[in-house]
This record gives C-alpha cells, structure tokens and sequence, in this order.
C-alpha cells in the first residue's frame, strides 16, 4: 500500500526545499502511482496543494507553538511539521490524534527518531490551542496581515493595492485559495458539443456549460480525467476560460496561417488549429526541445494535422517569416499572478525585480514578433498576470511604437466580461483585464492589434 502521507511529505521536499514547480511534481507523483484509489488521489492533491497555498500561515502558526522558528528547522522536520499542522486546521476528515501519531511515525521511519519528542511536544499544543492564535491585526497594516491570513508575499499584495484597491486586492486574494474549476474546450472541429457531453456523462461526469462560450465545458466529479474517452479521442483540452477568450478575439478565418510565437504547452496553438476547421496552417514555437516536445504530445492526441512545431527563441527576428502571419499569437512570459489560485509556489517564486525584467523582456519579443504580421493581419497579446506594467502599460507602448492599430474587443468577446464605469481604454474595449475569480476565470489580459494597411 502506498503511505499517502509520506508521498505527500516527499513532494513538499521538492517544491519547498528544493524549488520544483508544484503542479509538475505533484503530477508525477500522481502518474507514478496510478494504483492510488480516487480518494487518496483527493488526499494527496489537497494535502499538498494545501500546504503550499497557505504556506506562511503554517509557519506562523507553528513558530507560535515552537521555540526552535521553522527556518532554522531540519527540512524533513519542518515540512512534516507543515503538513501535520494544515490536516489539523484545515482537513477536518482527520482527527488530531491522527496527524499526531503520523507525524511521528514518519519522523521514526525517516530516521528523525530522537526528533519525535519536539514533534510531538508542537503538534500537541497546536491541536489544542491553535485556536488562541493571535494573528496580525488588518488595521495594523493590510499587507502583513495578508502575508499570513491568504499567505501572500508582501511585495505583490503592495503592488496590488496601488492598482485595485483593498476592496478589489482582497478578493483576488481570497480567491487564490478557493477551490478552482476544472474548464475545459472542446475541438468542435473533432466532434459535436452533443457528442462531448454524451461521452462524458456517460462515463458519469458532471458537465456544465458556459454561458456566451459553447466551446467550454466545466467538469466535476471525474477522478483521471486523462482515462476518459474524450480527452484520449482528443476532443478535449484543458484550457481557462480566459485563455479562450485569448483565442476567440483572435478573429481567425477559414485558411488564415497563424504563427503562435510563445506556443507551450499548446493551449491557444491548438485552439487557432481548431477555428480553422481543417483548413490554413498554425505553427507554434517555444525556446526549447522540452518545451515543444510538451506541444507535440498535446497536438498528436488531439488529432488535428492543421499544426506543426518549432524550436524557435522568439527574441530572434526569422526573416522568412516577414509579414507572412495573418495572426500573430504572442502570448508572453510574465510574473503569473493571475494563476496563483492554481500555481500557488508561483507566489513565493516572483520577486519584484524578476516581474520588472519580464516586463522587459516582454517589450523585446513584441520588438520582434510584429514584424511577422502582414498588413491588415492582427496580433493578439496576452498574458496571466494582473500587474498593469506587464500588460496594459505594454500594450499602450506596442502601438505608440509599431503600425497597429487597437482592435475593439467590445465587438467581439460577450458583454458579461466587461466592466461598467468612467470611460477608460478598458471599457471602450482597447485591452481586457480580467481578475482572478471575478468573471470565473483567472487573471489573464487580452489586447489586439490590427496592423496598418499603409506603412
């Protein structure tokens, strides 16, 4: 029988003492015990998801209760100490005595048995107390307070108050740690919506649509989605709804080629293959042969042969590629802040320098990529982050410096994804920022260009 808790323990070794990105290890533990039954499956996913979301709360709880401060801990000792703490505060199917006696075991089984003691003294006095916990006061300063009530670093909750408000910047927070929906978007080019949803429910799968959006479908109740029919036929694919609208606003024709220039892992690449109903081409490209190797999995399951993929730095001008796109895809690297609900260690990750540098390197690649676009031809730029300086303040930038002109997305993406209010660039449809949970999707930014017909 596989420990469910050890496999937990030793994914939280890998995201929070050696930096691996959460959702690829928590992945591979999931593929590499596929004998796990649906509910240790849910264990695992909540245990270690839990207590990667809710990080610096943990760590505040527990040096409440410990002299020794978690970040002078042993690495395995303190993340047993983390994950015991959050199925004590959080998991309410666990019992206390549980955690505890666990904990212990898997301390005297990891060769931390002289260790048991100081667990044991900890875990004790948290499930009895953690209760009394006195947590930072909101009015004393809302950032603190929120690095360890939604376990936000200081420096983006800062960031998001200068720009939303803290009316708008808790929102964002509390939804970084609610549950997620899983979307998915159906390839119509593949098999009828009617033929999607009958193959689902038939495999006793909960599927809800979308209102505005027939292509996406909302999942509940399945436990691999990758055993079912429709995801093997490859008339699924995992995809926000957000990332739709990235697609939609596209304007893709029947025949169009269309150049995705920052494609991994193929959401949007395979979405534009989808508009195109079998005709015109996609290429999609990303750095490396990881990389695209990623899009040609996700591309040989979904059956479309409209696509190809290509090793390719975008950064580099391909002059072969020259007003050739009639749609230019760029959707570039940023700091992600629009995904922390579902990549949470992206929050611990970021730093304030490294989001400036990608607000950079973003206005690089759009110093290339433009030049790919023929006349008349559209460039859709987006990203999954909410920070105005990666997306709304570029965006401005790319059309005082290039020949393009702001495509009005009021006219294309439906009304419920729009804001009421003064006139802004926002609201006469230059550019959509969406936040994260506000409209059921994530954080994600939407602009197009339409390049001029005079140069």
């Amino acid at each position: 029988m596989t420990d469910v808790r050890e496999l937990s323990l030793d994914c939280l070794m890998d995201i929070l003492e050696k930096g691996k990105y959460s959702h690829v290890v928590l992945k591979k533990a999931l593929d590499a015990h596929g004998e796990l039954s649906k509910r240790d499956r849910a264990f695992l996913t909540c245990l270690t998801e839990g207590c990667v979301e809710r990080l610096y709360e943990l760590d505040y709880v527990i040096d409440c209760f410990s002299k020794l401060k978690t970040a002078k801990m042993k690495p395995l000792i303190r993340e047993l100490l983390r994950m015991s703490v959050y199925q004590i505060k959080y998991m309410d199917s666990v019992p206390d005595r549980a955690a505890v006696s666990e904990a212990l075991r898997l301390a005297g089984k990891r060769g931390f048995g002289s260790l048991k003691g100081f667990v044991n003294g900890v875990l004790r006095n948290v499930a009895r107390e953690y209760g009394s916990v006195s947590y930072p006061k909101r009015e004393e300063g809302f950032s603190r307070w929120a690095k360890v009530v939604y376990s936000m670093p200081v420096w983006i909750t800062e960031e998001l108050l200068k720009e939303y408000g803290e009316e708008r910047t808790e929102r964002i927070l509390a939804t970084s740690l609610s549950a997620r929906p899983l979307s998915v978007r159906c390839n119509l080019s593949r098999a009828s919506i009617e033929e999607i949803v009958k193959s689902l429910e038939g495999q006793g799968i909960g599927v809800k649509s979308v209102k505005d959006i027939p292509s996406v479908l909302i999942l509940e109740g399945y436990d691999r989605l990758s055993e079912t029919e429709a995801f093997r036929e490859g008339f699924l694919q995992v995809q926000d709804i957000s990332s739709v609208l990235a697609g939609l606003s596209a304007g893709i024709k029947r025949g169009d080629f269309v150049l995705d220039v920052c494609g991994a892992p193929g959401g949007k690449s395979l979405h534009a293959a989808d508009l195109l109903m079998g005709t015109g081409h996609v290429e999609a490209r990303d750095l490396t042969q990881e990389k695209t190797a990623l899009m040609k999995e996700n591309i040989r399951r979904s059956g479309l042969s409209n696509i190809s993929v290509k090793v390719w730095d975008a950064l580099v001008l391909d002059v072969s590629m020259i007003q050739k796109a009639d749609v230019v895809l760029a959707d570039l690297p940023c700091s992600g802040m629009g995904i922390i609900g579902r990549k949470s260690d992206i929050k611990y990750k970021m730093t304030k320098e490294q989001q400036r540098e990608l607000s950079a390197l973003q206005r690089k690649i759009l110093s290339v990529v433009w030049q790919y676009v023929k006349p008349g031809g559209r460039l859709v730029f987006s990203t999954c982050t909410v920070f105005p300086s990666e997306n709304r303040e570029n965006a401005r930038w790319f059309t005082e410096q290039f020949p393009f002109t702001p495509v009005n997305l009021k006219e294309i993406l439906p009304k419920r994804f729009w804001g009421e209010g003064e006139q802004t660039e926002e609201t006469a449809g230059e550019w959509l920022q969406l936040l994260p949970g506000e409209r059921e999707t994530d954080g994600f930014f939407i602009a197009v260009f339409r390049r001029n017909e005079i140069l």
